[in-house]
């Protein structure tokens, strides 16, 4: 009577009732349950969101989209191919919300809810648990690409190379890759202005473990975080504004120059962040940046003769830590890979779009083709200059090909002239031009219009704490593997298996009950993990039954 109650509105949600289930598909999820809870899914859900009356509760929502995520259920509309009833058992109901429920249920958390305050909150209690790793965060914009009907601006993606209708999210994680903070924009103004504008605020408040002033103030060289990112963050004014700060910063050199002398490296052993130690040929000069910034530059010399070259605001660390920090940068790009590939970041979750205020400012299309125009005759002019320049170096013409080459060099330098004043016009009419305008001034074929970001950023959010739970039991199953890069297969593999829930109200039990796996070797590593999550002693949301885990192979050798 209860569940129909709360079917019709009258109460806040459907009690949550465990009938025993003998090979229920999917059932090995519910090991990462203690996993998620310990990583924030339900903590502060109730303060920034409520749902209506009805028959499926807040906490029962969050676990079914985390389950969907760990056991790589691509898309909402997954839900459609697979058995509502069996996944019903997984939460203690008769079935799961159907795609059409789970939509609406979305809308309204996003649109009533605070999803954006909810991820903000989680990372600031992720940061405070691992304060020495909020201390050197790494900062990289996600570009989405975008294949459906509504007119986006296009990105430049990296991985397609070419210029695609796209959105860009931006991440900050951990050295490790573990994600810390996610912010969705409605129209990318770049890396260095998101830092400026969105990130550093935050950040400054938030960072843990920050030196105090006086404590700056007794050391100059002093910071108080540090911050990573690629050459897109390259900017000797954002450079000095994050000294000004007492910030530090690590990017690649965006413009390099000429390859320091060999004799100049020197072979120093240094740690990884995966724990690895190795070798590195390293070397280091001041640079000076603009006309009054000092920076560190420190290069690293691969056995091709290479050079990759690392700019620091970091003026106490040893180049032995510093060079290992920056090349830690792809764990974020490690990290965007396997979420696309695992859990679908890149994949729509509401279509809906919403309009601009009519003030909001974005690129000036006659700007960017002007400055489209000016780049490519600027690169032209180069090549007819080095060509020039080549034709007069020559010193061996004979006597009798000089008139030729009279010819040959008067039509060059013309033509040099002529692609010069082609430019500076270029560049004068580009000056002339706003950079920035109104939404309301575009044309109309330029006109767009951003994607409602709030339902990606609830459901980016609940993947965000399903990845942290799987790295964490990641962690604990690696204890008992001799090759690691096996743990995460391992636990897809158990998200995915056939496992028995047996609840027992008198002894005030959940047990979860896991069939047999492939080998017998990941069976003994799972035995250790039943260990470890039965000492978590954790409570089934909305009952007081306390899960126990343990292998149908324990029981029946």
């Amino acid at each position: 009577m209860e569940r129909l109650a709360a079917s019709i509105g009258e109460l806040d949600g459907a009690p949550v009732v465990f009938q025993a289930a003998l090979d229920v598909p999917h059932g090995g999820v519910l090991f990462a349950l203690p996993a998620l809870l310990a990583t924030g899914l339900l903590r502060h859900a109730a303060t920034y969101f409520s749902l209506p009356r009805g028959y499926y509760r807040l906490d029962t929502l969050l676990i079914v989209l985390a389950f969907m995520a760990l056991a790589r259920l691509k898309t909402l509309e997954s839900v459609r191919y697979v058995a509502p009833g069996e996944w019903g058992k997984l939460v203690g109901m008769d079935r799961i919300p159907e795609v059409r429920t789970l939509r609406s249920k979305l809308a309204i958390l996003a649109q009533t809810g605070e999803p954006e305050q909810w991820s903000a909150t989680l990372c600031q209690e992720w940061m405070q648990a691992d304060p020495d790793a909020a201390q050197v965060l790494y900062v990289d914009g996600h570009v989405r690409v975008y294949h459906g009907q509504t007119r986006l601006p296009r990105h430049y993606v990296a991985r397609k190379k070419m210029a695609l209708r796209a959105t860009t999210d931006y991440w900050v994680h951990a050295m490790n890759g573990q994600p810390f903070l996610l912010v969705h924009l409605p129209l990318d103004p770049g890396l260095i202005e998101v830092l400026r504008n969105d990130l550093l605020p935050w950040l400054d408040k938030n960072v843990p473990n920050q030196p105090s002033e006086e404590e700056l103030d007794a050391d100059p060289l002093r910071h108080r975080f540090t911050l990573v990112f690629d050459r897109e963050g390259y900017s000797p004014a954002l450079f000095r504004f994050l000294k000004e700060q007492r910030l530090a910063c690590m990017t690649y050199h965006k413009y390099p120059g000429d390859p320091w002398p060999e004799e100049e490296f020197s072979p120093v052993q240094t740690t990884l962040a995966s724990g690895a130690n190795v070798s590195m040929d390293l070397a280091e000069r001041g640079t000076r940046l603009g006309d009054d910034l000092w920076v560190r530059e420190i290069r690293k010399r691969c056995a091709s003769g290479h050079q990759t070259s690392i700019l620091a605001l970091d003026y106490s660390s040893e180049p032995t830590r510093i060079a290992p920090r920056m090349f830690a940068r792809w764990s974020q790009e490690n990290f965007f890979k396997y979420m696309r590939e695992q859990y679908s970041l890149d994949k729509l979750v509401d279509y809906g779009t919403m309009a601009f205020p009519e003030t909001f400012q974005v690129v000036n299309p006659a700007y960017r083709k002007l400055d489209s125009q000016v780049r490519s005759q600027v690169a032209k002019l180069a090549r007819k200059q080095a060509e020039f320049g080549a034709l007069l170096l020559e010193d061996d013409i004979e006597p009798d090909a000089v008139e030729g080459y009279e010819q040959k060099k008067t039509a060059l330098r013309d033509e040099v002239e002529a692609r010069l004043r082609e430019a500076e016009q270029s560049k004068t009419l580009r000056r002339n031009t706003d950079r920035y305008i109104d939404v309301e001034r575009l044309p109309d074929e330029e006109r767009f219009e951003p994607l409602k970001p709030l339902s990606k950023h609830l459901v980016d959010t609940v993947k965000m704490i399903a990845y942290r739970a799987e790295t964490s039991m990641a962690n604990l199953v690696k204890e008992k593997m001799a090759r690691l890069d096996d743990a995460r297969p391992l636990l897809r593999g158990l998200y995915n298996a056939e496992a028995d829930i047996l609840p027992d109200e008198e002894r005030g039990t959940l047990t979860v009950r896991l069939h047999h796996l492939a080998t017998h070797c990941s069976d003994q590593t799972l035995e250790h993990l039943c260990d470890e999550l039965n000492a978590t002693e954790s409570i089934f949301p909305g009952t007081k039954l306390r899960l126990v885990y343990e292998l149908v192979s324990g029981r029946n050798p």
